[in-house]
């Protein structure tokens, strides 16, 4: 069975095509970086007209790639929600417009849950229940996921997620966007000894042993006022990436050690455009190590970023279920 998903939820566009929820046919991304790299975040109207411009020749390119046409597919999924509504638009649009001319059944798709389906893309079948920790720009968040369309949240952010700080670090120490990558690479050239002892103060530490919270506003505002008393030479912004990348990772440690013990769940999916983390991979993967835990997230960097192919993946399980939506379906920018 082959399946089209379409992600437009933020700031890629992507059409991916999969085969029974695990083939990749083919997948094209179209990032927007470059167009909101002078405003260092998304403008949501500067989103939702490159979604325009861009999402029918990506169809096109898909289709060709894969070497098919739209009467061999089987189901349509499309990202509705969360997101920005404009963006979320142009993508629901599309998905209506196949569905209508083509009479092919639509899926509409939680893109949060998109992201921890990727797995299934490099042939990995996490057992449910699990944990999933979704890392990206917009959510830090820890679920229960108890099967294709059944997640419970259980950790959430209070404020900034991990990947907008890491934007506003970056900002802070005139470094490009997206804030990642460049936080990443000034962090690995820090040669960190005995003697260095991180700034930035340990994050959440009284929260209750039964609550599960992410918060990064606070570091943001330490290394703000941090960056304001230091000459930023070459190597202290080595550090001070290396400090704020070191702290904000612990949050994450702590956390999913945190809801092992609250749930006894000791499968873990992680996903999310923070996983393209080497430093990030590396930690959780250690972790998994000394607790005995199973660790999952997509071994391939671009399924970190929001793509297409994750969406025509959980629409296929969801449509092999006997999940379709009428024509009229809707939007939201909440879960």
């Amino acid at each position: 069975m082959i399946g089209i998903g379409i992600e437009s939820s933020c700031d890629e566009t992507s059409i991916g095509i999969v085969e029974d929820g695990i083939t990749l046919l083919s997948l094209k991304i179209f990032s927007q970086i470059e167009a909101h790299a002078e405003f260092r975040g998304v403008v949501p109207e500067i989103a939702s007209r490159a979604h325009l411009e861009k999402i029918n020749l990506l169809l096109d390119e898909a289709l060709k790639e894969a070497n098919l046409s739209l009467k061999d597919i089987s189901y349509v999924a499309v990202t509705t929600r969360p997101g920005l509504l404009g963006s979320l638009m142009i993508g629901a649009q599309l998905a209506r417009c196949i569905s209508f001319a083509c009479k092919i059944p639509v899926v509409t798709v939680d893109h949060l849950e998109a992201h921890l389906n990727t797995v299934h893309l490099e042939n990995k079948s996490p057992r449910f229940p699990y944990l999933g920790i979704l890392l990206s720009g917009g959510n830090s968040s820890i679920f229960i996921v108890e099967g294709f369309g059944k997640m419970i949240l259980i950790g959430d952010t209070t404020d900034d997620a991990l990947g907008e700080a890491f934007d506003k670090v970056s900002s802070l120490l005139k470094l490009p966007y997206p804030g990642g990558p460049a936080i990443e690479k000034r962090a690995s050239q820090f040669k960190q000894d005995s003697a260095d002892k991180s700034p930035f103060p340990e994050l959440l530490k009284d929260t209750p042993s039964d609550k599960i919270l992410f918060s990064y506003s606070g570091i943001k505002t330490s290394v703000l006022y941090y960056t304001k008393k230091q000459e930023l030479t070459e190597e202290k912004i080595n550090e001070i990436c290396f400090h704020f990348q070191n702290t904000a990772f612990q949050l994450v440690e702590k956390n999913i050690i945190k809801a092992v013990k609250l749930t006894g769940i000791k499968t873990v999916v992680a996903s999310g455009g923070v996983l393209a983390n080497e430093t990030l991979r590396k930690r959780l993967t250690k972790i998994a190590e000394n607790k005995k835990l199973e660790l999952f997230f997509p071994e391939r960097k671009i399924l970190c970023t929001d793509n297409g192919a994750m969406v025509a993946s959980l629409g296929y399980f969801l449509f092999k279920s006997g999940v379709s939506e009428s024509i009229d379906f809707r939007i939201s920018p909440n879960r």
